[in-house]
């Protein structure tokens, strides 16, 4: 009976365990290393944009399947190969700065997580400079040993606001 009731009770703390770690949720660690390359492949971009560099080149960190939400079309836009294209159109105007303030990087093993207020400055068609102001997330997720940007999100802020 005894042995029994050790069974039991070694039973109810193995599930106890389990339920506790399926339950608990993933913490973001804190990995310096990791945000500093994440912000650099950001910034990178934005520097490949303002050279005028040509598309693929300023797209080479995205992933074959990564989505975009942003503030010029109404719905999800998929695809590199599609995105890619679209940046080929001749803008009306031109990235002459960028800048992220207010930087976060999440990681969560393979995934990183980079939100931060873009403020930069385009050159529109018409010659006037105007801020270029945003509430930015980007996913990132290592494959095959390199950080590709698989999804982000650029929410415009108007001026002012």
């Amino acid at each position: 009976m005894m042995n029994l009731s050790i069974l039991s009770r070694g039973a109810a703390a193995g599930t106890l365990a389990l339920l506790l770690m399926v339950g608990t949720p993933a913490l973001a660690a804190d990995n310096p290393q990791v945000a500093a390359e994440i912000m650099a492949l950001a910034r990178a971009q934005w520097a490949s944009e303002i050279a005028g560099e040509p598309m693929a080149q300023q797209n080479a960190q995205l992933a074959d399947d990564y989505t975009e939400f942003n503030g010029d079309f109404p719905t999800l836009l998929v695809g590199k190969a599609a995105l890619t294209r679209m940046g080929e159109v001749t803008p009306n105007d031109k990235a002459m700065y960028s800048d992220m303030q207010n930087s976060r990087v999440q990681v969560y093993g393979d995934t990183a997580i980079l939100t931060y207020n873009f403020a930069g400055l385009r050159r529109a068609a018409d010659g006037k400079v105007v801020p270029s102001l945003a509430k930015s997330t980007r996913v990132y997720a290592k494959q095959n040993g390199q950080w590709k940007l698989v999804h982000a999100n650029f929410a415009p802020v108007a001026a002012g606001h």
